[in-house]
């Protein structure tokens, strides 16, 4: 594929540096659009994207090389999104819902809630666990935002705020700062965390100005989002470097991507590539299986697998947990040849902290 071919306002590593809202204001979000910079059918785009948007930035849409590689794989609507198979699994199987006693807000571990503070993403993922709700029916606003600082408040078992989204570094400064002053004016709240894409996927959004924002309210640790060693540019280790300056602990969670990096010289050139940008990778995610979502999945034992070679080939300090979030709000549990039981009948026995099993499609779907 012709990076430079016919596409409308592509991001041009050689030129000016472009502002980040002028960036996010060049997102491909239509079938025709899509169609046009990447010469794809836009009947199949059109059908995917009627239950699913679809969002590419002229940053992100830069660093495809060639239609199917690992960066188009994750931004790009595919047919199989809507197949049969992707219909019949759950909009939310790990049951942020059923833990959700305000809008927005989830606590389904005792000591840290998930809150969600905003309804904009740099890009659309494909693989996303909130598809049902990311571009479609999130809504962020004062309301929600008032409910669950009241519900923090009103917890005091709650000592760890997870914000999320959407992505909250997509927010205005001034209202993350607001966010942020909020939540850590509680006094039971002992440490901030922020899951963001931005890094990889929007690195201009992190700004001087940023980071003077996200230093004043430590405690508060960065979840990044990088899945492919493309996405490790010079424009993404500016950001992380930028953040890192401003004494931002900075952690990577990895979705394991059939098709993207179900590989482990992918991984691994992704994991030490991230330790030069002081983030420790820190979990490599089993796909959740969710709706629209099932041709990414990559079956247990291929993770163990993965897990495995880059153990005899790597640094410790490279490796991150391989983790599953179980279905009906089990929670996470790392996956090692100790908490899984291989068993037939396309599943596998997994073991919980507390000791009970569990079983998990083993197969790919």
């Amino acid at each position: 594929m012709d990076r430079t071919a016919d596409r409308p306002t592509v991001f041009h590593r050689t030129a000016k540096l472009m502002d980040w809202t002028e960036i996010d204001g060049n997102s491909l979000t239509d079938p025709e659009s899509i169609s046009s910079a990447l010469a794809l059918p836009s009947g199949d785009l059109a059908e995917v994207m009627s239950q699913y948007p679809a969002r590419i930035n002229s940053y992100y849409l830069s660093l495809i090389e060639a239609a199917g590689d690992g960066i188009f794989r994750q931004v790009v609507p595919y047919p199989d999104e809507v197949s049969e198979t992707n219909n019949n699994l759950p909009d939310d199987p790990i049951g942020e819902e059923v833990y959700s006693p305000v809008p927005n807000l989830s606590h389904r571990y005792h000591d840290r809630v998930l809150f969600l503070v905003s309804d904009r993403c740099p890009i659309y993922c494909r693989f996303c666990t909130r598809k049902r709700k990311v571009g479609r029916s999130l809504t962020v606003s004062d309301d929600t935002l008032e409910q669950g600082f009241r519900y923090i408040g009103r917890h005091p078992e709650i000592r760890d705020v997870l914000l999320s989204g959407g992505d909250p570094l997509m927010l205005p400064d001034g209202s993350l700062d607001m966010i942020l002053g909020r939540v850590g004016g509680v006094p039971h709240v002992e440490i901030k965390r922020i899951g963001t894409r931005v890094p990889a996927a929007l690195p201009q959004r992190v700004t001087p100005d940023l980071a003077d924002i996200l230093k004043k309210h430590h405690p508060l640790f960065i979840h990044t989002h990088f899945n492919h060693p493309s996405e490790l540019t010079p424009e993404s280790r500016e950001a992380c470097r930028t953040l890192a300056d401003a004494g931002l602990p900075m952690g990577n969670q990895t979705v394991l991507l059939k098709g993207v990096n179900d590989d482990p010289e992918i991984l691994e050139q992704l994991f030490r590539g991230l330790l030069t940008m002081r983030i420790r990778p820190y979990y490599l995610l089993q796909g959740d299986m969710v709706r629209g979502t099932a041709h990414f999945r990559t079956a247990v034992s291929r993770g163990l697998e993965i897990m495995e070679t880059l153990h005899r080939r790597t640094s410790p300090m490279a490796l991150p947990y391989y983790v599953v979030d179980l279905p009906q709000a089990r929670g996470k549990v790392i996956l090692d040849r100790g908490s899984v039981l291989l068993r037939d009948n396309g599943c596998v026995l997994i073991r919980t902290p507390e000791g009970d099993t569990v079983a998990y499609p083993e197969t790919e779907l």
